[in-house]
Order: C-alpha cells, then sequence, then structure tokens
C-alpha cells in the first residue's frame, strides 16, 4: 500500500498564508546563519587572515548562500530543486581551504575553489553515468579522513591571540563549549538539538569574557546597518606547482560536497510531499546544479564553497510547511543579514578557542556521518578492506609515519595530505573491485515492441551462462516484456498528446544490462526519459479503474507479481528501469 505522510500541510507547489511562510523562512535562516558565518571564520583564522578579509569572508558566505538557497527554490530550468533546501558553508572544505590560504594565499583559493565548481556540474549535467563510480565507500572514507587532516589546524587555534593570554581562559573556553555542544547533541531531541552549535558558542564566549578574551568593543564599534566593503583576491592563474598539489583535495572534497547535496535532495522530496513517490531525479540534477553555480560565486569572491544542509529537511517535518515560498524567505533573509554588521560583529568577536571547540565538534560529525555513509552501502569483507587500509593511508601520510621524505618530495607533497592520500587508495581499490567483478550482460537495440523476440534471446543466453533453469529464463523474459510494454504505452500517451511520434522514436534507444546477484539477476533499462515515473504507477496500481488506464495497469501488476523491486530513476538526459527477479531454488 502506497504511504502518505499526513503530517505536510503545505507542497512545494502550493502557497501557504504570507504569516506562516515569513515565520518559517525566517525560522530556518536563523538556524543556519550562525553555522554559514562560523565556518568561513574559522577557515580564515586558522589560515592567518586579515581581519578584514575574515569579515568579507563571511559576508561573500552569507549572501552566496542566500542567492543559492533562493534558486534551489525557486528553479530555472536545468538549475534548482524546486524544493526548500537551505545552502550552507561546508565543513567538509575546511582542511582543502586553509592549507590553499597558508601555502599560497587567498587567489589561489580563488581558483581553487572555482575550478572545483566543474565537479557538480559535471555531476549534474550527466548524473547518470556515475551512479555506479559515487561508492558510498569513497566518499564516506574521505568524510572520515577529514578530522585526521583539520585537527593541526584546531591545535594552532588553540594557542590563543599573542600577547600572553590566560592558559585557564583558552581552555575553560575550549572545554565548555565541546562539553556543551556534545551533550546537546547526545541527549537532547527535536529542535532543541538543532540549536546545540548557537547555545554550546553562546555559553562558550560568555566563559572566556570573565577571563578578557571576547572583543566587546569590536561589537560596540560596529553600526546596526551599512554597506559592505568587496575585497575580492581576484585569480592566480599562473597554475603554479601548490595550485596541481592542492587540485586533487579540491575535486575529492566537491564531490563528497555534492553527495551530500544529493542526500538532502532526496530526503527533502520524501519530506514535502502528502503522498509518498520515487525520487525525482531531475531534481536532484538541478540541486547539484546550484552546488557548481555557489562553487563559482564562491571562488570569485575568494570564501567557503557550500552545499545543502539537512536542517531545511527536520524542520520541515516539524512544522508540516514544504512551499517553495518558505526557501525564497530564507534565502532572503541571509542576503539581509549582510547588511548588518552588528550581527557580524558579536560572530567575529568570538575568540579562536571557541571556535577549535565548536570544530572539534563538527569534526566528530563529520567523522560519524561518513562512517554511516560506509555502512549504509554495506560493509562486506573487500568494503572492509577498503576503508581500513585507505584511513590507516590517510594518517599515516599525514602525520608522516610512512616514508615521510619520500612522500614529501613526490609530487609537491600531493600525497603529505592524508586526505588525498586515503582517498586515492579508496577509489584506486574500488577501481580494483570493478575491473575484477564479473562483467554484465548488455544488449543495445531500439526501443520498440518489435525487438522483443532479440531481447528474449538475448536474455535466454544469458541465463543459460548463468546456470538457471528455462524457468528463470521464461520470469525474466515475461518481466522485461511488461517493462516495455508499461514504458512503450507513455510514447503512445505522448503521441496522442501531439508529440511528434517520428522524433520521439528517433531519440529513444534501449540498453539493457543484465547481471548476476547472489539470489536472483537484476536487469536494467536505460532509455530516453518520459514524465511519467514507473514506480509511482506500480504503486497506485489498483487505485485508478477507468477504462482508459485499465490496460497499463494489468502489465503494471503482473511486473510488480514477477519481480522482487522495480525502480525507476528519472534523470533529464535517460530513465533507469532496474528489475529484480529472484531465482526460486
Amino acid at each position: 500500500m502506497l504511504r502518505t505522510a499526513s503530517r505536510v500541510r503545505y507542497q512545494p507547489d502550493e502557497t501557504p498564508p504570507p504569516a506562516l511562510a515569513l515565520g518559517v523562512g525566517l525560522q530556518l535562516a536563523v538556524l543556519n546563519i550562525a553555522a554559514v558565518m562560523l565556518i568561513p571564520t574559522v577557515v580564515m583564522r586558522a589560515a592567518g587572515a586579515s581581519e578584514a578579509y575574515v569579515l568579507w569572508a563571511v559576508l561573500a558566505s552569507v549572501a552566496i548562500c542566500g542567492l543559492t538557497t533562493m534558486l534551489q527554490a525557486a528553479r530555472a530550468g536545468r538549475i534548482g530543486a524546486g524544493h526548500v533546501m537551505v545552502m550552507g558553508t561546508s565543513g567538509a572544505f575546511i582542511p582543502a581551504c586553509i592549507s590553499a590560504f597558508t601555502e599560497s594565499g587567498p587567489a589561489t583559493l580563488a581558483t581553487l575553489v572555482a575550478v572545483s565548481a566543474l565537479v557538480p556540474v559535471a555531476l549534474s549535467w550527466r548524473l547518470s553515468l556515475f551512479q555506479r563510480i559515487l561508492t558510498p565507500t569513497v566518499s564516506g572514507t574521505v568524510l572520515m579522513l577529514i578530522p585526521v587532516t583539520v585537527m593541526p589546524a584546531v591545535s594552532g587555534m588553540l594557542a590563543g591571540p599573542p600577547g600572553g593570554t590566560s592558559p585557564t581562559g583558552v581552555l575553560s573556553g575550549f572545554s565548555i563549549t565541546v562539553v556543551v555542544i556534545g551533550g546537546i547533541a547526545l541527549r537532547a531531541t527535536g529542535a532543541l538539538r538543532l540549536w546545540a552549535p548557537i547555545i554550546g558558542v553562546v555559553i562558550g564566549s560568555a566563559i572566556t569574557g570573565f577571563f578578557g578574551l571576547y572583543d566587546l568593543e569590536r561589537v560596540a564599534e560596529a553600526s546596526w546597518i551599512s554597506l559592505p566593503q568587496p575585497r575580492p583576491p581576484g585569480l592566480a592563474l599562473d597554475f603554479g606547482p601548490a595550485f596541481w598539489t592542492l587540485l586533487p583535495s579540491f575535486l575529492l572534497v566537491a564531490v563528497i560536497a555534492a553527495i551530500r547535496t544529493m542526500s538532502s535532495a532526496v530526503a527533502i522530496q520524501r519530506a514535502s510531499w502528502r503522498r509518498e513517490r520515487a525520487v525525482d531525479f531531475r531534481a536532484v540534477q538541478g540541486a547539484v546544479a546550484v552546488d557548481g553555480v555557489g562553487n563559482l560565486l564562491a571562488g570569485l569572491a575568494g570564501t567557503v564553497p557550500g552545499s545543502a544542509t539537512t536542517v531545511s529537511v527536520s524542520l520541515t517535518e516539524l512544522t508540516g510547511v514544504a512551499a517553495r515560498i518558505v526557501g525564497v524567505v530564507a534565502g532572503g533573509a541571509f542576503i539581509a543579514f549582510v547588511f548588518l554588521p552588528k550581527l557580524l560583529a558579536v560572530i567575529l568577536a568570538i575568540p579562536d578557542p571557541i571556535f577549535a571547540g565548536y570544530l572539534v565538534v563538527l569534526l566528530a560529525m563529520l567523522f560519524a556521518i561518513g562512517l554511516k555513509i560506509v555502512l549504509q552501502g554495506g560493509l562486506d569483507f573487500r568494503e572492509g578492506m577498503v576503508v581500513g587500509i585507505a584511513v590507516l593511508t590517510g594518517i599515516g601520510f599525514q602525520y608522516g609515519l610512512i616514508f615521510p621524505e619520500q612522500v614529501s618530495a613526490f609530487a609537491g607533497g600531493l600525497l603529505a595530505n592524508g586526505m588525498n592520500a586515503g582517498g586515492f587508495a579508496a577509489i584506486l581499490m574500488t577501481l580494483f573491485l570493478r575491473l575484477t567483478e564479473a562483467r554484465p550482460s548488455r544488449l543495445e537495440t531500439d526501443f520498440d515492441l518489435s525487438e522483443l523476440p532479440r531481447i528474449r534471446e538475448f536474455l535466454g543466453a544469458f541465463v543459460s551462462r548463468s546456470g538457471w533453469d528455462t524457468a528463470m529464463a521464461e520470469r525474466l523474459g515475461a518481466a522485461a516484456e511488461e517493462a516495455l510494454l508499461t514504458l512503450a504505452r507513455e510514447d503512445q500517451t505522448g503521441e496522442a498528446s501531439g508529440e511528434d511520434p517520428g522524433e520521439s522514436q528517433k531519440r529513444r534507444r534501449l540498453l539493457l544490462v543484465a547481471q548476476k546477484e547472489k539470489d536472483g539477476a537484476v536487469l536494467e533499462f536505460f532509455v530516453a526519459p518520459r514524465d511519467e515515473n514507473l514506480q509511482d504507477r506500480i504503486a497506485l496500481a489498483g487505485e485508478d479503474t477507468d477504462e482508459a488506464t485499465i490496460e497499463r495497469e494489468v502489465s503494471l501488476r503482473i511486473l510488480r507479481h514477477l519481480a522482487s523491486s522495480v525502480r525507476h530513476q528519472q534523470y533529464h538526459d535517460t530513465d533507469i528501469v532496474t528489475v529484480r527477479v529472484r531465482a526460486r531454488g
């Protein structure tokens, strides 16, 4: 039976009362503004940037996150998810940005961030092609290695400002911040957990205020409203050795940030509709495209790039308001904050030990997220070996435990970065596993019902090679036939609506991939896209009984009976229908 999300009061395509939209949108902005400001502050402080540049980086990050949040909700063509997705600065970029700024300055950082925008753009344009490459093992391992790379920067922040500072104040502020944020995150539930970082930073700042570490004078001198002073560093187009050494880190992390945005785009869809529906991967592509826009803007501004946050998912589930106007309001509120220097001064006056405490908890969360991603893909012996070897490689290379002289001399110290070394190790081992596994059987043909005999012959040969009997061949053939019949009727629907049938057939080709699994077979049909989702139609089979749909529903019911699962992934360029059929022993 199809489940429903009864808590949803306003779907994305509905309009709530203006007061409600304003209230929920402002709540989203308030919940996220501190995190958006904290991460670029942490990066620039750890990298030793001037206070003027720190202020500019924060202002630019807030403005870019506001613009991209509005773009996610509004959805312009293939850019944007069409859902409430708050964009924030990405903690995954912290180590790479600190290294770039420290080693080669803001211009090189800006160039690397701008170039990293190519990753989400490529993923968005051809997301269907990367579904087998971006494994949970690789992305989770890279996330787990981020704390390994950043901890030296945390140590530097705990040294405190020059001129002799009370060690007691530094230790007290750092410890209280970690304990408060960690304690609330461990024990609190609901909305209180969302406020854990803000509460911890406020209490930690109050403690350091007793020791004279919090810069109250800076807050008092800041005006309430003013125009920002732009300080973009420009792009370093000489592409020197530092650029090529740091580039792999930025590309790896850009993949991770894009994956996080994909996960958020899937989660927000499940929380936004009253009736549960299959994931629309075209919306996921649009969400990742916004990542590319944000990275490019962040590069031009010389600040930290971002990705989608998960707070909007939690708040949508809590309030039941998923209307797109909420995202527009939240993004607009971000942009309004840029013109409020008093608020920015409150954040920038926070002492480094407080930022270090916040960063420690953030790194712990990133490690936990990485571990969760690894486990969600299933951790068998092989995948466990990949994760274990990659993590140990990253730790060993980062801290000079494995051939330190050779590692530091190779490719300008490329592998001296633990995230680079471990990430490359995970990718290479995953590629080795993919290249040495049994290759699936493939058939490429026209998407036409006249090709059914050829498809049945192909499946019969596949079954014979797999050691199954003729009954399995019949079941696979029948499942393939029903899936194609249903998809073919969508073609007829398109023709009936006025679409040129010649053009439809000309662009629709079929790639059928058959692969053996432990308990059966999986068939994947790659075809040109259609608007209606087959997975939704199977879930609804039996609810629509009018004469116009009864013939199609018969095929859907038969397919549901033959297959153990049917999944329909819709992209802008491709539809992928995955049918799993169990072998009967």
